[in-house]
């Protein structure tokens, strides 16, 4: 839950800090530009908030790793939501609004997480988890969409060292499979999931696993 607070308000951060000339650089997401990405922000932050507020009387059904539903298919952005989110962004015109629409939306996902209680059951897409679990698994979005917000933003500063390593082992739980141990923490998150090809030496460092790559996750 710590982890989950504090991956959120370095992301929240970093959007607060970029640039207006960045909104309208590439992000880390195929087809989508950071302003895309960060209007994505405010809808994870909404469903974080709807998901609280949605307590469950079943059984748990899943935990921080079978949140994810794993394809081998990148996404394009241009499925339906993708493209909505595409048009949702852009009628912001200036980036100001969505900074601020994030830190409002965002700030009060935060104060929600950190009010929940951890063995609390939450409902959200036909899962049952615990609140804490369905925080600690949004740890990974958050460290993959901060890479992916800084892909193309170099001024503005990274995830924090733990959400990479917590995200590196909750990547290679999902993948049943070690990465290079040698390898920096965000190389195993940009390979792992496609947002970059592996070299020709990672490729072979990767052995079996490469074969199986990219972890695209949903």
């Amino acid at each position: 839950m710590d982890l989950f607070s504090r991956t959120w308000a370095a992301l929240c951060a970093a959007v607060a800090a970029l640039p207006p000339s960045a909104f309208s650089q590439p992000s880390g997401c195929r087809g989508w530009l950071v302003r895309d990405l960060v209007c994505h922000l405010v809808i994870d932050a909404q469903d974080v908030l709807i998901t609280l507020a949605t307590p469950a009387s079943t059984a748990v059904t899943h935990d921080a790793i079978t949140y994810w539903a794993v394809s081998a298919t990148p996404p394009t952005g241009e499925d339906p939501l993708s493209a909505l989110i595409v048009r949702l962004a852009a009628a912001y015109e200036d980036p100001a609004l969505l900074q601020f629409h994030l830190d409002d939306v965002g700030s009060a996902a935060g104060r929600a997480a950190d009010l929940a209680d951890p063995g609390m059951r939450v409902s959200t897409q036909e899962m049952v988890l615990t609140a804490g679990d369905y925080l600690s698994a949004y740890v990974l979005e958050w460290t993959l969409h901060h890479l992916d917000l800084v892909a193309h933003v170099p001024s503005v500063a990274g995830p924090p060292a733990e959400g990479l390593a917590r995200t590196r082992a909750m990547v290679e739980r999902i993948a049943g499979a070690e990465f290079p141990p040698s390898w920096p923490d965000a190389d195993v998150l940009l390979v792992a999931t496609g947002r970059r090809a592996p070299t020709e030496a990672e490729e072979t460092a990767l052995g079996d696993l490469a074969a199986r790559l990219p972890l695209v996750l949903g």
